[in-house]
């Protein structure tokens, strides 16, 4: 049997939080439950960050209401801090991701906080698993900046570990390895990853990468090599940081899920699908920066997922 990849879809939250116009929440509505009949099955829906922090946002909690729809789906939430925590949990959530900065400048300038002070909090959303509405909690924590930064230039790796290790030793239940600012290259990936699994230990790591030079899919072939499975995606390659200068477009769902299908780790989802879905989500959001080579030249004639093909 081939092993699987998951792609983890995190338009809907990353994609679209520096977009220009606000997205309407029956739109939102329409494009996870597209999602979900595409096949994905972990989507990261919205962030309980301030309104006044990222506008598109404002309806976290109304959008909270289509948790029931999604059956079959691990939807999560970004927090923030443990105020966005409490939030995620009031609203139904039981799968949250908080994210830290092991860049300083980063930190400082994405929540105004230290890196140790961005662990404090961690400890304190920890905290909740032992209260009644935190006690089905699911807790992945996002190493953001691991591959370098937009402000700070070069990311020391042992601080990564460093890091990754206080959270995971803390209670992470899950550890998110992000390239934030498309820094990172394939060599760098294998460098990083063998000691991250280390840590980690039976929890699951995430990869998180962003295509800004080109690098994307290559990252995500040299993370296969070192043992990852699991992948953030968006669709139409959407996204980038809002405090982080140059950090533009994720990983394309479309384009991994190829790419990943091709090399025989099928990922279940429908791309005819996906691409009918990005077509829409265009018109909805009007002049943002899309990416995808599948959506510009279209599936090849002799493509066959991998899940209908013949064993070997």
């Amino acid at each position: 049997m081939p092993e699987h990849a998951i792609l983890r879809e995190v338009g809907l939250r990353d994609g679209i939080q520096m977009a220009a116009r606000f997205l309407p929440t029956e739109r939102k509505r329409e494009w996870a439950l597209r999602l979900r009949e595409a096949g994905l099955r972990e989507i990261e829906l919205t962030s309980f960050v301030p309104a006044k922090v990222v506008p598109q946002f404002a309806d976290a909690d109304a959008l909270a209401a289509i948790l029931p729809d999604l059956s079959g789906v691990t939807a999560s939430a970004l927090v923030p801090n443990l105020k966005g925590a409490e939030r995620a949990l009031a609203a139904g959530f039981t799968h949250v991701n908080y994210v830290l900065s092991i860049s300083e400048a980063h930190s400082r300038s994405n929540v105004r906080r230290s890196t140790d002070e961005a662990v404090a909090e961690f400890e304190r959303i920890v905290a909740l698993k032992s209260t009644p509405a935190g006690r089905s909690m699911v807790l992945g924590v996002g190493l953001a900046t691991s591959f370098g930064c937009t402000l700070q230039g070069h990311v020391d790796p042992d601080r990564v570990f460093a890091v990754a290790a206080r959270v995971a030793e803390g209670g992470a239940d899950e550890l998110i390895v992000a390239d934030t600012v498309g820094y990172g290259n394939p060599a760098q990936v294998r460098a990083l990853l063998p000691t991250i699994l280390a840590i980690a230990g039976r929890r699951r790591v995430v990869c998180h990468f962003h295509d800004t030079r080109g690098l994307g899919l290559a990252n995500v072939a040299a993370a296969l090599d070192a043992g990852v499975r699991t992948f953030d995606s968006s669709l139409a390659g959407l996204g980038g940081c809002p405090f982080a200068p140059g950090a533009t477009g994720n990983i394309n769902t479309e384009d991994a899920a190829f790419m990943l299908d091709s090399m025989g780790f099928p990922t279940g989802l429908d791309i005819p699908a996906l691409l009918a879905l990005r077509r829409d989500v265009e018109g909805w959001l009007g002049d943002e920066r899309y990416s995808g080579a599948i959506a510009r030249a279209g599936l090849p004639k002799t493509y066959q997922p991998s899940s209908t093909r013949p064993a070997p």
